[in-house]
């Protein structure tokens, strides 16, 4: 190491930065208010790009678009809808990773297009 043997942190600074880790993680109301909007924010998208993906699918579906691509949109949209359902448990890691994955098979299906 080659810092100066004087360089430590000042005592009372890091006493005022672990109180206020303990102010920040004994607010279980903050939590409970972060925890709610994660699962509004993930059924709503996983909701949203559902819509989106059978909307999408019933576009190409009338067009002359080959039959994989409804598909993917179809398959793209259950799996945003799944993700959906798991958000609004509170799963909201895996309703993200789902999410991904539902418009990466969307966008998939419009490649084949």
């Amino acid at each position: 190491m080659s810092g100066r043997p004087d360089s430590g942190t000042d005592p009372e600074m890091a006493d005022s930065e672990a109180a206020a880790v303990q102010d920040e993680a004994a607010d279980p109301e903050q939590d409970e208010g972060a925890a709610r909007r994660a699962r509004w924010t993930a059924a709503a998208t996983g909701a949203a790009l559902t819509l989106a993906g059978l909307a999408a699918a019933l576009l190409r579906l009338t067009g002359p678009a080959p039959a994989l691509v409804p598909a993917a949109y179809a398959s793209g949209a259950a799996v945003c809808a799944s993700a959906a359902v798991l958000g609004s448990r509170g799963r909201t890691r895996r309703a993200l990773w789902l999410l991904i994955a539902g418009v990466m098979v969307m966008a998939l299906g419009d490649q084949f297009d």
